[in-house]
């Protein structure tokens, strides 16, 4: 054997060497790596056991208050059918949204109030005690009527399914918000991204053009939204798309149960069905068709501008929606369509869970709704087409109240950011 064999060999086993060392020194500083991400790793309130328990234990008290207040709304229902005063009702698009869930609709039936117009209620959501915590901005989240695009991404474990991802070195914004986006497509509800910010120590929503870097990251999955409760099918779509992306990250992910999330979902959803309401106040001629021109007049002069949407928006100043005026008719308002448009009847919509203070922009809305009626000589009527009068709308005003006040009670504040998530 030469000498040249013998070092080669030589060589080769210093290489073998090297190799089983490196692989070594790498196995135990992933090893230190996760151990120091398990063991230092705070209180996360979305996946602490005593939010869950909290969450468990305000969950079982939310089926006697909602069958409570059913009954009181059945007692209301018959002192208003002696009244002749107007009944909720649905409108053809809430009972095709009810129709895949036929349970919550006989529950909806049932539950008989005084009102104007139901032209939304739907199944929505069990009240759930939320976390003290929010993980991003907590003090914005807890102000009523924030601004929507100020809000909407916060996570809050009332409402997502959320995915604690811990990951050795900073991951790009781009990189987490493209990873499963394939995977993630086929939800049918929203998801949610929020990073922590290190510079700034505290949560913000990943924004996939920005440059920030991120090494904790929380991903949501909605529960419910006027849908209906989040499937299983899409919690485990999303279980496993966030399992490969911490692969993907060099980290690790933690997920509540999935039964758990889905029993919450259905409770949720069944709270809300309660309180999704949406309120309509009619204005109809009395002869002679209402001239688009004059209605948009009066429209502007109220502050209300065309949204787009087929409808005129009355928002309040920080731009915060309060109620909608719709046609009666099958044509939108436009800005192009008005200058030769008539119309025999318009409604005053008001979004009840979707809307801060309702009682109080019920009241505006009527006052409104009396001054049209009143310059295009047409009359204020409700649902049956019976004059409205303070009588009738006062037990209104008193069931928003409740309604309202149910929300926050489950920390669904009414026109808040949570609530603008839910009913979206």
């Amino acid at each position: 054997m030469t000498d040249l064999q013998m070092g080669l060999i030589g060589l080769g086993g210093v290489a073998v060497f090297g190799v089983l060392a490196y692989n070594r020194w790498q196995e135990h500083k992933h090893r230190k790596l996760a151990e120091e991400l398990l063991s230092a790793r705070q209180a996360d309130v979305l996946l602490d056991e005593s939010v869950a328990d909290e969450t468990e234990e305000v969950a079982g008290t939310v089926a006697a208050e909602v069958a409570a207040a059913a009954q009181r709304n059945s007692v209301n229902a018959g002192s208003a059918a002696e009244r002749v005063e107007p009944l909720l009702r649905h409108e053809p698009e809430a009972d095709d949204r009810a129709s895949d869930r036929q349970g919550h609709a006989d529950a909806r039936n049932a539950q008989q109030v005084p009102a104007f117009l139901l032209a939304g209620e739907r199944p929505v959501r069990a009240a759930v005690a939320e976390a003290d915590e929010w993980l991003a901005n907590a003090d914005e989240a807890r102000t009523e009527a924030r601004q929507p695009t100020a809000s909407l991404c916060l996570l809050s474990p009332t409402i997502d399914y959320i995915a604690a991802i811990e990951v050795s070195e900073p991951a790009a914004a781009y990189q987490i918000c493209t990873a499963q986006r394939s995977a993630l497509a086929r939800l049918a509800k929203p998801v949610h991204w929020i990073g922590f910010n290190e510079q700034a120590h505290e949560w913000e929503p990943i924004v996939e053009d920005s440059d920030s870097t991120y090494r904790h990251i929380r991903v949501g999955l909605q529960l419910v939204d006027r849908k209906g409760p989040v499937r299983d099918s899409d919690l485990s779509i999303f279980h496993l798309a966030m399992q490969d992306l911490a692969t993907e990250l060099m980290g690790f992910a933690e997920l509540p149960l999935r039964d758990p999330a889905l029993q919450l979902a259905a409770q949720l959803d069944e709270f809300c069905a309660g309180v999704d309401i949406q309120i309509g106040v009619n204005v109809i001629s009395q002869g002679q068709v209402f001239p688009g021109t004059k209605l948009r007049a009066l429209a502007e002069s109220a502050g209300m501008v065309i949204d787009g949407e087929g409808g005129f928006s009355r928002r309040d100043d920080d731009g915060r929606l309060l109620f909608v005026l719709t046609n009666q008719e099958a044509n939108g308002f436009s800005a192009e369509s008005m200058r030769t448009m008539t119309t025999h009847g318009v409604t005053f919509l008001l979004d009840v869970p979707r809307v801060a203070n309702g009682d109080r922009v019920l009241t505006q809305m009527v006052e409104l709704a009396r001054r049209f009626a009143d310059a295009l000589h047409g009359a204020l009527v409700d649902d049956n087409r019976r004059p409205l009068s303070e009588n009738a709308i006062e037990p209104i005003r008193r069931q928003i109240v409740q309604y309202q006040t149910a929300m926050a009670t489950r920390q669904l504040t009414a026109g808040g950011a949570l609530a603008q998530r839910l009913f979206s």
